[in-house]
């Protein structure tokens, strides 16, 4: 818990512990202006702490340890990774991921719609926010980054509407179904042999 003392030269002192047991204190010539002691108390209470310096941690090295923990397929390894060396590494990387803020995942994914079809940026936003995710469940960050985001959502479809809608564009461009391989539905060729 947390306590509040007057120091010999005037000045106010707040002390608590963290929970990995470490003390901090915070000073103030106004007692009123220590009340933000009780928020970080309350949060150790309640399990909700986050310590500010477990956010410094870059994204690149979460994200490899992250991946190092998944388990996928060797593709889908492969896959993650090149998305994320080519996509988000080079944005991302190198920037502590207390840093980052929904406005920078929101320019980020807007920089990504120039050059990448609408399907690639979902699919790299999805990996980036559950990289965040994990942070959050690891306590090294408060909030997850890409939540609440509306970048990916005027996007386009997604999920089964999006595959529709492909069937539907495929067959505007004269592909038909492919014959005899009922298990890749949805898979066309252009009619043209």
């Amino acid at each position: 818990m947390a306590s509040v003392s007057k120091r010999p030269d005037g000045q106010w002192r707040a002390r608590f512990r963290s929970p990995d047991g470490r003390q901090h204190a915070k000073h103030s010539r106004g007692r009123r202006t220590l009340k933000r002691v009780d928020e970080p108390t309350a949060a150790m209470v309640t399990g909700q702490f986050v310590d500010p310096r477990s956010g410094r941690v870059t994204f690149r090295d979460y994200a490899e340890r992250w991946r190092a923990g998944q388990v996928h397929r060797l593709t889908t390894v492969a896959y993650v990774e090149g998305k994320l060396r080519q996509h988000a590494y080079p944005v991302l990387g190198d920037r502590p991921l207390s840093s980052v803020r929904p406005s920078d995942i929101q320019a980020w994914v807007k920089g990504m719609t120039d050059r990448l079809a609408p399907s690639t940026v979902g699919t790299v936003h999805g990996v980036v926010s559950g990289i965040f995710r994990a942070a959050v469940r690891d306590r090294l960050i408060v909030a997850n980054p890409c939540e609440g985001d509306t970048a990916t959502e005027n996007l386009g479809v997604t999920g089964r509407a999006a595959t529709r809608q492909n069937r539907v564009r495929a067959r505007r461009r004269g592909a038909r179904p492919v014959s005899g391989a009922g298990h890749l539905r949805g898979r066309f060729r252009h009619a043209s042999g």
